[in-house]
């Protein structure tokens, strides 16, 4: 972790009234009771409230000022820069589609921006999926933006290289776990903008502003405005399922779990449903999707399992697992260049 601003810490006293998240305080010395806490949260609702974390509150005023700007932009702007095949750029609505057994209604009511780990074009790794250049505004359109984005790529990925420390420890391996090359060392980790433009939701109809879904990766870090809409499914089995709201909290990170933590944990910490409603109120929100590198084998950890707990997942590399969960919930962009020709 970097320095921490005299702005991060969080004005909330009693959290507890907030919602049916824990908080999780990375300016906490006692590693114990942080250990503890996130263990508890991951194994309750794989969800929990991150603050202290470093980032400063008129920084993440700045990068959400900075987002308001770009989806204010005309269609025709924003389309210049539309997603390509590594998924970086811009998403319009209805791109994406998360939960197809329900949204009867096409995709998500939001619009998005991809960024990624910046790759050049000239190196190797840039014809690995998921590696590349990023798709930029043009700098006489959005001048200072790139900078502000990338700033906030780098100070988020100290964040959540902060949590996977208390995460490895919650799951008794060394702090440094996925501090590795192959892991966070090299991650593909994305950041993403969102904005959902006040369509109400109707889960009765199939209208969402995003569809049920877990996340892929390891970690996601949301920041999120003061406009409500995220709900969670704890138990995604149960018939019927239950929703309950996270409401946002100033000046914290909403964290959840992904898929490949659930495959690393052998089910011990669960990926947990998710969801958006829209209620007629415009929302803006910054995912951070944290996953290893590209190479990375993500096979069940030696601390989660036994003779009599054997891994009940079978071993899968990042890039294939990625790869087939953005190919199942993103158009075609074979879509796109038929309506612009």
């Amino acid at each position: 972790m970097g320095k921490q601003s005299k702005e991060t810490k969080s004005p909330v006293s009693d959290p507890t009234k907030f919602s049916i998240l824990n908080l999780i305080d990375l300016s906490n010395p006692n590693i114990n009771q942080t250990v503890n806490s996130l263990k508890q949260a991951c194994l309750d609702s794989g969800f929990f409230y991150v603050v202290n974390h470093g980032i400063s509150e008129e920084f993440m005023e700045e990068v959400f000022a900075q987002s308001k700007r770009f989806f204010t932009l005309p269609m025709k702007e924003k389309m210049k820069i539309l997603r390509n095949e590594k998924h970086r750029g811009y998403t319009p609505v209805l791109d994406e589609l998360l939960d197809p057994e329900n949204q009867i209604h096409v995709g998500d009511y939001k619009e998005g921006y991809y960024i990624g780990v910046e790759v050049a074009e000239d190196d190797p790794e840039s014809n690995k999926p998921f590696y590349g250049p990023n798709k930029w505004p043009a700098p006489d359109i959005l001048p200072g933006w790139r900078e502000t984005m990338e700033k906030y790529h780098r100070e988020a990925l100290e964040v959540g290289k902060a949590v996977g420390k208390i995460i490895a420890l919650a799951l008794d391996l060394d702090g440094d776990f996925f501090d590795k090359p192959e892991m966070l060392g090299e991650p593909i980790a994305t950041l993403r903008l969102l904005h959902y433009g006040g369509q109400i939701s109707d889960p009765t109809k199939g209208l969402f502003g995003a569809g049920a879904h877990t996340d892929y990766g390891l970690i996601t870090l949301l920041a999120t405005d003061e406009v409500s809409g995220l709900q969670i499914c704890k138990d995604r089995d149960a018939k019927p399922q239950k929703w309950e709201d996270v409401p946002p909290l100033k000046g914290a990170f909403i964290v959840n779990l992904g898929d490949m933590l659930e495959r690393w944990s052998n089910g011990v910490f669960k990926s947990t449903l998710h969801r958006v409603l829209g209620n007629h109120k415009e929302r803006y929100s910054i995912a951070y999707f944290l996953e290893p590198s590209h190479d990375c084998l993500v096979e069940c950890l030696p601390t989660c399992k036994s003779e009599t707990n054997p891994p009940k997942y079978p071993p899968i590399l990042c890039c294939d697992y990625l790869s087939q969960r953005y190919n199942d919930t993103h158009a075609d962009l074979k879509i796109y260049k038929k309506q612009q020709s």
